[in-house]
C-alpha cells in the first residue's frame, strides 16, 4: 500500500510540474526581446573643448593691393610719396569668443550659436612687400604711418563687403554642418551671434 501511495504522489508531483512548466511557457510567449538604436548623441566635454581649441577658423582670404599717395607743397616745389601696399585679409570665426551655452544638444539635433564672422587679424598688411613707387622730399615716420592707415582703411572697406562676409558665413555653415554630421547629428541649426 505504501508503494501505491508513493507512486500516486509521484505521479501527482510530475503532473503538477508539467502543468507548472506549461503555464510558465504560456505566460512567457508574449515576452519578446527587441533592440532599438539609441538616437541620443552625447558630446563629451573633451569634444566640445577640442572644437573651442580650433582658435581662429578662417573661411575666406582676400588679397588686395592699394596705391596710396600724398603730396605737400614746399618753398621749392612739392614733395610726393606714393606707395603700394599688399595685404591678405583673413575672414572667419574666432572660437575664443564663443558664448557659454553656444551648443545645445537635443537627441539627434544640435543648435550652434557661433561668434560673428569678421576679420581675424587687424595687421593684415605685409609691410615687407610694401614698395615706394615714387618718393621725393623728406617724409617722417608719422607721414608713413598715416599712409599705412589709409591703405589699411581702404583694404578693409573693399575686403569686408557684405558679399564677402556672407560668403564667409556660408563657408562657416558648410564646415560646421559637415563636422556635426560626421558626429552623427541629423538636424543642425547654425546661428551667428550679433556683433
Amino acid at each position: 500500500m505504501k508503494r501505491t501511495v508513493y507512486t500516486w504522489l509521484l505521479a501527482v508531483a510530475v503532473a503538477l510540474a508539467i502543468v507548472a512548466a506549461l503555464w510558465l511557457l504560456w505566460r512567457n510567449t508574449e515576452n519578446t526581446l527587441t533592440m532599438e538604436p539609441d538616437q541620443r548623441i552625447d558630446l563629451t566635454p573633451q569634444q566640445i573643448q577640442s572644437i573651442r581649441d580650433i582658435g581662429q577658423w578662417e573661411f575666406l582670404a582676400i588679397s588686395d593691393e592699394e596705391l596710396v599717395d600724398t603730396m605737400r607743397r614746399t618753398l621749392l616745389g612739392r614733395d610726393q610719396l606714393s606707395r603700394i601696399y599688399y595685404g591678405t585679409m583673413r575672414i572667419g570665426i574666432d572660437m575664443n569668443k564663443l558664448q557659454e551655452n553656444w551648443i545645445q544638444v537635443h537627441g539627434d539635433s544640435v543648435v550652434l550659436t557661433l561668434p560673428p564672422v569678421g576679420l581675424l587679424d587687424e595687421r593684415f598688411i605685409d609691410e615687407a612687400r610694401t614698395q615706394s613707387f615714387h618718393e621725393s622730399g623728406k617724409w617722417s615716420a608719422l607721414d608713413r604711418e598715416a599712409m599705412y592707415q589709409r591703405a589699411r582703411s581702404r583694404m578693409k572697406h573693399h575686403g569686408l563687403s557684405a558679399q564677402n562676409l556672407q560668403s564667409a558665413r556660408m563657408n562657416a555653415e558648410a564646415q560646421f554642418r559637415q563636422l556635426f554630421t560626421a558626429m552623427g547629428f541629423s538636424h543642425i541649426d547654425i546661428r551667428f551671434a550679433a556683433k
